[in-house]
């Protein structure tokens, strides 16, 4: 069982469990940042690293991503401890970023889940827009919610819009962000301010559900 940091009251609604990206754990300024922005909401938020980030960290050097079954049961492990005592009134809603995210929308399925949100969603590697990964989306049953750079080389928004991605998965678009959410000057935005738009859209599409 994959060990969770917390942020936020345990008597919040809506619990939020976050999975990292590959290349970078639970502890990243960016997990870290929407974490602490998301509880300060009212929401409960756990950020937890899959087995082969606990080891990269334990080891001090970066390692790849497991096998996609193990990184599917770490998913199923923690659902299963964080939803069993959930309370009545009480939801669960699972996601990540990139990767983490991914991986999420793939777990779904399971008891307990009530929601997904996606930080960046890899819709292909980067460069190869045949190779896609969203075959699964259309059987999500759950209420859910993208959030995406406009920029992003895993899709970016023109990419996306081709896709044909079921209507009921909501899509919030961050104005020049990459795969990060960060703009570039030009454009007159900041990342903090994509950043705050991501939490602010996330926190309402829960309220909502």
């Amino acid at each position: 069982m994959p060990s969770l940091q917390w942020n936020g009251p345990k008597s919040a609604e809506w619990t939020l469990v976050l999975a990292h990206g590959a290349g970078a754990g639970m502890d990243s300024p960016f997990m870290r940042y929407v974490a602490e922005a998301i509880s300060k909401q009212g929401v409960r938020v756990g950020r937890f690293n899959f087995p082969y980030m606990v080891r990269a960290v334990e080891e001090g050097r970066r390692r790849p991503p497991d096998a996609m079954n193990k990184l599917l049961i770490a998913w199923e492990d923690v659902v299963r401890n964080v939803g069993t005592p959930l309370k009545a009134g009480q939801k669960l809603a699972i996601g990540g970023k990139s990767m983490g995210g991914r991986i999420a929308s793939m777990s779904t399925h399971l008891e307990y889940v009530g929601a997904l949100i996606c930080l960046g969603y890899p819709f292909h590697p980067p460069g190869k827009p045949d190779k896609l990964r969203t075959t699964h989306l259309v059987d999500i049953k759950v209420p859910a919610m993208i959030i995406q750079g406009e920029r992003d080389t895993f899709g970016n928004q023109d990419e996306v819009k081709r896709m044909n991605l079921p209507s009921q998965i909501k899509k919030v678009w961050l104005a020049d962000g990459d795969h990060s959410f960060k703009p570039r000057k030009k454009s007159g935005r900041t990342l903090e301010q994509n950043m705050d738009l991501a939490v602010e859209s996330l926190v309402a599409f829960l309220r909502s559900c």
